[in-house]
């Protein structure tokens, strides 16, 4: 008789991280013939312009998530129950009170962190016991070793599991070939958000074009609250960028793929205080491309300096417009990086490797029972 686990996790969409982790998971061959699985959408929200935000809507939504979790806990009986919470705000709130429920009713809790801010919020007297009473017998999976600092006052070492996250392989024959660009081609792809490092790209695009450097750069992901297309475009215009810098809007399957094949350098200047281990990252890997970001959250677990791209300071456009300057220079190591990113990728962070690890933590867990 296998084992059940009941996963408690997002899924899109919205499509974010986490939430295209959570399908990796609920469709995962491997996953569901090692064990009885059985899945619930922690999701709330229903597209990123929703996260973070009051409704009675939401309201009503999470106390029929509350009410499903009960009965499938109660009808099911799990071995061991997967949930993937939030870490600060609103939504560990919400994430709390369902965790408080599980261990109530006797459930053993695996926690996924996609997210991180724990370690910001510790000083408040009111998360601090909060997070006393949420980690209190909770094993936790991390996605980098330098994450385990953001719970280490509430989680023993040896309480932590760490598992990469891994995507499909992309890379197709036919888009091998497609790149023919005499003019280089940047890539940003995110939404537009201000702590992805929009605005520092188009500073250090200007610093670049004032040095005389002939390039593209395409601005992909889909509108925010903070940044619209209007007021994009207004910033490009106002740094006179209107030749060089090309908004393209959200784009998904193939028309994303398009632009990764397209592209000779991903550049992804985050701080981004949720910032763990970006799957954009690893898209860019898988394409072949050389990779330029930054230390934030475990992105240097993917990415070492000099090895498989080049990490630039935050929030510095010199340093960002210096890194991309030597790789436009260089085309070369361009390849090198590139070709060093891809290996890395293809031996450690595939969805195959990602179902393999998560399997074998899951049953671990199982084990202790």
């Amino acid at each position: 008789m296998k084992n059940s686990i009941l996963f408690i996790l997002h899924l899109p969409p919205p499509i974010h991280g986490a939430s295209m982790v959570g399908k990796y998971i609920q469709e995962s061959k491997l996953i569901n013939s090692s064990f009885d699985c059985y899945y619930i959408n922690l999701a709330t929200a229903g597209d990123l312009s929703d996260i973070g935000q009051f409704s009675l809507k939401k309201i009503l939504k999470y106390a029929f998530l509350l009410k499903q979790i009960v009965h499938l806990v109660k009808s099911v009986h799990p071995d061991l129950v997967y949930i993937t919470p939030n870490a600060r705000g609103k939504a560990f709130c919400k994430d709390f009170i369902v965790v408080q429920i599980l261990k109530g009713l006797g459930c053993k809790v695996l926690a996924h962190y996609h997210n991180k801010g724990v370690a910001n919020c510790q000083k408040k007297w009111l998360d601090d016991l909060l997070y006393k009473h949420f980690f209190k017998n909770l094993k936790v999976i991390l996605l980098a070793e330098v994450l385990y600092r953001d719970i280490a006052k509430y989680v023993k070492k040896e309480d932590v599991y760490v598992c990469p996250n891994g995507i499909p392989e992309l890379l197709k024959e036919e888009w091998r070939i497609r790149k023919n660009n005499k003019i280089p081609h940047l890539l940003f792809l995110s939404n537009l958000l201000v702590s992805k490092g929009v605005w520092t790209l188009l500073d250090a695009c200007c610093i670049l074009k004032e040095k005389g450097y002939t390039f593209v750069c395409h601005f992909v992901g889909g509108e925010t609250v903070e940044i619209d297309a209007v007021q994009f475009a207004d910033e490009v215009e106002k740094r006179g960028l209107n030749n060089i810098v090309i908004y393209a809007g959200r784009k998904i399957g193939e028309e994303k793929e398009d632009f990764f094949c397209q592209a000779d350098i991903f550049v992804f200047p985050t701080y981004y205080y949720n910032e763990c281990f970006p799957l954009v990252i690893l898209e860019a890997m898988a394409h072949k491309l050389p990779i330029i970001s930054t230390d934030e959250g475990g992105i240097l677990d993917m990415v070492r300096d000099g090895v498989e791209g080049l990490i630039c300071e935050k929030k510095n456009p010199v340093s960002l417009a210096d890194c991309i300057a030597k790789l436009l220079d260089d085309v070369d190591l361009r390849a090198t990086l590139g070709d060093a990113g891809y290996k890395k990728f293809y031996s450690e962070f595939t969805q195959q490797r990602f179902e393999h690890r998560i399997t074998e933590i899951l049953s671990q867990n199982l084990s202790l029972i």
